[in-house]
């Protein structure tokens, strides 16, 4: 995601680059979109506003327009599929019985906007042809560390214990096994009530490292790391079970529904691991945020993976020629679909690299991935970039590819 919004809104990795009305309450399964064979998907932020609404505290017909905008967008762009941050900040976007409302619509944590946007975003997404992924953020608490801020209900201050401030922000803590449960059953919350065609997680397990902190799960890593050689190895086993049981779950749930994630784009470098990619990232998933994502492809847990690739082509950290083939290699013969993670949010912007001011640069990546039929597809970040498309970036991948 852009990384304002996906990783601490991203710029943790980035730098370490660098150093190298109201809806339906279900939607009519007879509206159902088909499951897509050819990926082309488009994340909607909801996170601090960074897509939609555009701001808190819209009337609910105004967040409805807004939204129903989007989605028509992604028509018009001939995708087919619509990833929807629905739990930003251990918050929600339905009638949730377990986490408050979103800020994010009413400006006022746990206040009801009077309306379901998930449940609408279900229904007219359906209504379009349009898949609806449900993006969830497992363990983001909140963007500051006050419990205080939180509104009095909050899980997270009936259970400060929970709790784990870090970087700025606060973050439930991944190796108490009352936390794995109970993030699971808010967002399997949604997988029961809607007719969603994914859940679906970004790159946020254990958090991006922040220089001269330490995450402090002491306590947890005394009370169940015993039989562990490590506590990174206690770590990603955390993780593990955490991507392991929500696969169960959500198939027995709903067994139509695919779970997919979205990791940070390198497992590893191969300099750390010759099983690793060509590249010299400066943050690695596994040894970073504690999260083998390699492992979840290769053992089958996920139906989909879509690892966000969000450096241009000749990039020398991290080559997006390099690592689209890196990724077809872990997917060849899982049956685990590829989707492949594409910052539009970078082209045209003076910031970036000569490449990301050539609007053919990402349609050149949709080119050098039809090479590899591992790859089933793209999602692009995110829905404001989609439609704004500064320079026209966009509308050169629909013209080449769609």
């Amino acid at each position: 995601m852009r990384h304002l919004s996906r990783r601490g809104f991203t710029v943790a990795a980035a730098a370490a680059l660098a150093g190298l009305a109201a809806g339906d309450a279900t939607a009519a399964t007879a509206g159902r979109a088909p499951v897509a064979s050819d990926m082309r998907g488009m994340w909607l932020a909801t996170v601090a506003n960074v897509d939609w609404p555009s701001k808190p505290g819209l009337s609910a017909a105004r967040q409805r327009t807004e939204l129903i905008a989007h989605l028509d967008t992604a028509v018009g762009r001939h995708l087919n599929a619509v990833v929807f941050q629905v739990r930003p900040t251990a918050d929600a976007l339905w009638p949730s019985p377990y986490e408050p409302w979103s800020a994010v619509l009413t400006g006022v944590q746990g206040r009801s906007p009077g309306w379901d946007p998930l449940g609408t975003a279900v229904t007219e997404a359906h209504r379009r042809g349009l898949e609806l992924h449900a993006w969830f953020n497992p363990y983001r608490v909140a963007n500051h560390t006050d419990l205080s801020r939180l509104v009095s209900t909050h899980p997270a201050r009936l259970h400060p214990d929970w709790v784990v401030p870090y970087g700025g922000k606060l973050y439930y803590n991944p190796g108490l096994p009352d936390v794995r449960t109970f993030v699971q059953d808010a967002m399997l919350d949604a997988v029961s009530r809607y007719d969603i065609d994914a859940v679906h997680w970004d790159d946020y397990f254990y958090p991006y490292p922040v220089a001269g902190q330490v995450f402090d799960d002491d306590d947890a890593y005394a009370a169940y790391g015993g039989n562990f050689p490590d506590r990174d190895a206690w770590r990603r086993d955390n993780t593990d079970r955490l991507v392991r049981e929500m696969a169960a779950s959500v198939k027995r749930i709903r067994p139509r529904t695919q779970f997919g994630i979205s990791p940070f784009g390198v497992w590893r470098n191969a300099a750390t691991d010759p099983l690793g990619s060509d590249t010299r990232a400066g943050v690695q998933t596994y040894d970073d945020l504690h999260a083998d994502t390699r492992k979840w492809v290769r053992e089958r847990w996920i139906d989909y993976i879509c690892p966000q690739v969000y450096w241009n082509i000749e990039f020398a950290a991290a080559d997006y020629a390099k690592l689209v083939p890196w990724w077809s290699d872990v997917a060849r013969g899982t049956g685990v679909r590829l989707y492949v993670g594409e910052a539009l949010y970078k082209a045209g912007d003076p910031a970036q690299p000569a490449a990301w001011q050539d609007p053919a640069e990402l349609s050149r990546h949709l080119t050098f991935a039809e090479s590899y039929p591992q790859v089933n597809g793209h999602v692009f970040f995110s829905a404001t970039e989609v439609g704004t498309d500064r320079i026209g970036a966009m509308a050169r991948v629909v013209e080449d590819h769609y």
